[in-house]
């Protein structure tokens, strides 16, 4: 058994960004993962990805189908890379520069904030908008929830590590408390159309769409995951790791797109892109009132999103900030980038389109395509190329081992995507594949294995076990030389 528990005393806020953490200062247990991830995925922006299949003419069985299938392909790659944070002690994306180069990251990189700060818009404004509603406020005072939530999204993420786990924690309990008597509601007082659990009504488009979008939902938390389990000891077993994330993130994730699918199907209004205001008729069926308190902790949940996605990205900005002139990851740095994702996805929020549903899927379909060659390329590295073996020091190094230009991460995520592209299928393109299909987008299928066997085809001359030796060679020190940087008051 690994030992999870706390090794060092946690600090008020935490002063570590991009840099690595030290085995002294690792701490926690590895459980502590599953309530994270499934109140990330319990939340308000989750249900509205069970609308999907209903735009494009599907059903209620085969929309439940898409989701289940969605989810396992999707969390099975999301899981696999929380595994890396206790053996790596690193941030997610900083772990792109290996496959990428210290500068190719920022490929990747510019991807990952624009998911950041995208995310950001649409639980911005949902998380106003529900709070406004709870109070019965006038639609003109949405705004000011808007910057209420994203200042106190902001202030919890500057705090950092460990508010973020025990905010998650017990904000799970009494979200599933809430959920439970909210699908208890929907049970019993709603009711779907006929025809809604006929297996003879197939669409593929139907079908597709809504399994493209729930793996992409998923797969989207991939560039978080080891942001959430770094500071795990490096003794934690990874099947632990793997486990914890997959199962918090399925059990939210499934059940909201499943009631989100169900609400879809019996509830005009929620089909029609207004969520809030189907929640609280939903809620109060079951007895009065009931529709201020779900609002209220649907807007809790949200703001637990919010965090971590000011946390992830205040990351991803020092990162590629890094790339260009060497950062010192002092406290104020990490306060500053903070400050700069709030304030980007809280403007862009108040300027934010009503049709929320059709946005956001269209948003998520573009996250999956961008991600897929990817998430690839960086599992093929971690689990079959280098096989978990990292010199950390070396990652911070503009001229290091893993030097400025990843050709081969860089060559395999861009060929993997376009092979992608005849297959896609959005408002302002369609691929020719997709089209002689229907309309059906498979992409997913296309972008995985391609960009996983170039990657692993170019990186077979890759001399491994030098690095190997060369990260054993450099571990005391950098052991040592992480400690003493908090030691010193430089972060």
């Amino acid at each position: 058994m690994a030992d999870d528990t706390l090794t060092t005393p946690t600090r008020s806020i935490e002063v570590r960004s991009i840099d690595y953490v030290p085995r002294s200062e690792r701490h926690g247990k590895v459980w502590h993962i599953g309530p994270l991830w499934f109140m990330c995925n319990a939340q308000i922006t989750t249900l509205a990805i069970g609308v999907v299949s209903f735009v494009d003419g599907g059903n209620l069985i085969w929309s439940f189908i898409a989701i289940a299938i969605g989810l396992i392909i999707g969390t099975i790659f999301m899981a696999a890379h929380s595994s890396q944070g206790p053996k790596l002690g690193l941030p997610q994306m900083i772990q792109s520069r290996p496959q990428f180069g210290y500068i190719g990251a920022l490929l990747v990189w510019l991807f990952a904030f624009l998911q950041y700060a995208g995310f950001n818009i649409f639980n911005t404004v949902l998380a106003g908008e529900a709070v406004g509603t709870a109070v019965h406020a006038p639609t003109a005072l949405n705004p000011l929830w808007f910057w209420i939530v994203t200042v106190v999204g902001a202030i919890i993420a500057i705090v950092g590590y460990d508010l973020i786990h025990r905010m998650e924690r017990y904000l799970s309990y009494l979200t599933v408390a809430v959920l439970a008597l909210l699908t208890i509601s929907g049970l019993t007082h709603l009711h779907v159309p006929a025809g809604s659990f006929d297996l003879g009504h197939f669409s593929p488009l139907a079908f597709f769409a809504q399994l493209s979008v729930v793996a992409g939902y998923q797969i989207s938390w991939a560039i978080y995951v080891s942001d959430y389990s770094r500071y795990l000891p490096a003794t934690t077993p990874t099947s632990q790791t793997f486990r914890w994330t997959f199962w918090g993130s399925a059990i939210g994730g499934a059940w909201l797109i499943f009631l989100g699918a169900y609400l879809a199907s019996a509830v005009k209004g929620f089909n029609a892109g207004d969520p809030v205001s189907a929640i609280q008729q939903v809620a109060d069926d079951l007895f009065p009132g009931f529709g201020t308190i779900a609002l209220l902790v649907i807007a809790f949940g949200l703001v637990a999103v919010i965090v971590l996605n000011m946390y992830g990205g205040s990351l991803t900005l020092i990162s590629s900030i890094d790339s260009f002139k060497k950062v010192n990851p002092t406290l104020l740095v990490r306060v500053v980038t903070v400050a700069i994702t709030a304030l980007i996805s809280g403007v862009l929020a108040l300027f934010a389109s009503g049709n929320f549903a059709s946005n956001f899927s269209s948003f998520l379909v573009l996250v999956l395509y961008f991600f897929i060659p990817w998430t690839a390329v960086n599992l093929t590295d971690y689990f079959i190329v280098r096989r978990g073996h990292y010199a950390i020091a070396e990652i911070f190094k503009p001229r290091g081992i893993y030097h400025r230009w990843g050709w081969a991460g860089i060559a395999a995520y861009l060929i993997g995507f376009v092979c992608m592209t005849p297959f896609f299928d959005t408002a302002f393109y369609v691929g020719f594949a997709a089209r002689a299909m229907g309309g059906v987008d498979i992409s997913l299928f296309i972008g995985l294995p391609v960009a996983a066997i170039l990657y692993w085809l170019f990186t077979r001359r890759l001399d491994v076990s030098a690095e190997r030796a060369l990260a054993d060679e450099q571990s005391a020190a950098l052991e040592e030389a992480a400690e003493e940087h908090v030691e010193l008051g430089t972060v």
